[in-house]
């Protein structure tokens, strides 16, 4: 895709220029006195299918690699990353991990914690992937394996929609405004939310943030303490208005992001609610919620509507990548089992079985779901694309920013009173 060199010099450069704190990894490396390897593999892959994914995988590299053992460990997506940064400050990481990139990545990159890779990539590996690299790449290194694709956007029930007698995606916020009306008309919830775990109610403010803020005030998010453009105060005026309108699934605030039937992906799954606002990765979230375990034959796709006035490309796209990684001290062998998740049979798999847009340019061919096709076009198409900020920011810095955007939706602060504490958060991370 044309964009992703761009995309990764431009989420990675921010993060680099965040101010970090050094703390070097004491994994020992996972060998033992008889030769034998054995490694430990914490992904977020909960459903069925990457369960089984991750279990195949893992088994076909172990009887490629006597010695060799991976203690897989599922952790709840919304757990890994705290998880994960626990792990790191106490030396105790996993020696292979999903990561998000970003400001995330460049924590761990300053503090010693993490491999680079970027000699011991595989010839095959670096000619399907190409510029994707950049994606776990920082100041010339790479850091990480990326698997997939991620652009974010409204993920929908056609059904739905034809129930409410909606014929037209909307383009604008006008004629989303409406497309929520005439669903609330029709006795749908409009759009789902799971506001309890935070970042997906933040992505409403990221994606306002993305229409309202010209290219570079987004792309310089990590260095601007000051949030002095005045797109800022509007984009947290846009979720405001948007607030008011009453858009979101009934107890939204309480509302978790992925598990469960009464999670918000579990209310599309289920035909309760009819548009989410993710990356890549819902159709497999969903697929994993419905009644059947298969793929919501009805899920479609269409990208953040335009702002009137804003300075933002209309056709600008969020997006990410999820990346698997080497700790700082596993063995060389986790390397060798990174390059064989990237070629293009494992890569396949991947993204069968988390309903995904794949990394290695061989294995798109396996993307064939109306919904991902339409987003990893507009994806393709994207003047430029953004990284989520909560990943460009770090860890904590993010996920304070994020619990600004869920006091809004709360009542609990207004548009001006958000975009303070927002200041206040950057300038004291």
């Amino acid at each position: 895709m044309k964009h992703l060199k761009q995309f990764a010099a431009v989420g990675l450069a921010a993060a680099a220029a965040l101010a970090m704190a050094s703390c070097a990894s004491n994994n020992d490396g996972g060998g033992s006195a008889d030769g034998a390897t054995e490694m430990t593999f914490w992904h977020n892959g909960t459903g069925d299918k990457s369960v089984a994914y991750w279990e195949d995988v893992v088994a076909a590299f172990e009887a490629d690699h006597e010695g060799v053992t991976i203690n897989i460990e599922v952790v709840q997506n919304e757990e890994l990353d705290g998880k994960l940064q626990t792990a790191m400050q106490a030396g105790t990481a996993p020696d292979i991990f999903l990561q998000r990139g970003g400001g995330k990545l460049a924590e761990m990159v300053a503090a010693n914690q993490v491999m680079d890779i970027t000699d011991k990539i595989s010839d095959q590996v670096k000619d399907t992937y190409g510029a994707a690299l950049g994606f776990d790449s920082l100041d010339g290194k790479v850091y990480g394996m990326p698997m997939s694709a991620q652009p974010e956007g409204l993920w929908y029930s056609q059904d739905l929609f034809d129930q409410a007698g909606i014929t037209e995606n909307p383009t604008d916020i006008a004629s989303f405004n409406a497309t929520v009306q005439k669903l609330k008309d029709a006795g749908i919830q409009p759009i789902a939310l799971g506001g309890k775990d935070a970042w997906p109610a933040a992505h409403w403010f990221y994606s306002f943030a993305l229409r309202e803020c010209s290219q570079d005030v987004v792309e310089n998010l990590a260095n601007d303490k000051e949030l002095a453009d005045g797109c800022w105060l509007r984009a947290f005026q846009d979720l405001a208005d948007l607030n008011a309108t009453e858009p979101f699934n009934e107890g939204f605030l309480t509302t978790v992001a992925q598990q469960g039937a009464g999670s918000a992906a579990g209310l599309i799954a289920n035909h309760q609610a009819s548009m989410d606002l993710m990356g890549a990765w819902e159709p497999g979230v969903i697929g994993d919620l419905t009644p059947t375990k298969e793929p919501l034959a009805d899920l479609r796709w269409f990208p953040f509507p335009a702002v009137d006035g804003g300075e933002g490309d209309p056709a600008a796209i969020m997006a990410g990548s999820d990346g698997y990684s080497c700790s700082a001290g596993a063995p060389d062998v986790c390397v060798d089992f990174l390059n064989f998740i990237a070629n293009k049979e494992n890569n396949e798999g991947y993204a069968t079985a988390y309903s995904t847009i794949p990394a290695n340019s061989e294995a798109f061919g396996v993307v064939t779901e109306p919904s991902l096709l339409a987003a990893a076009e507009a994806y393709s198409e994207a003047p430029y694309t953004v990284l989520w900020f909560d990943t460009s920011l770090g860890q904590d810095v993010g996920n304070a920013v994020n619990a600004q955007v869920v006091a809004l939706l709360s009542g609990t602060t207004d548009p001006q009173g958000a975009l303070d504490a927002t200041r206040t958060v950057l300038k004291n991370g």
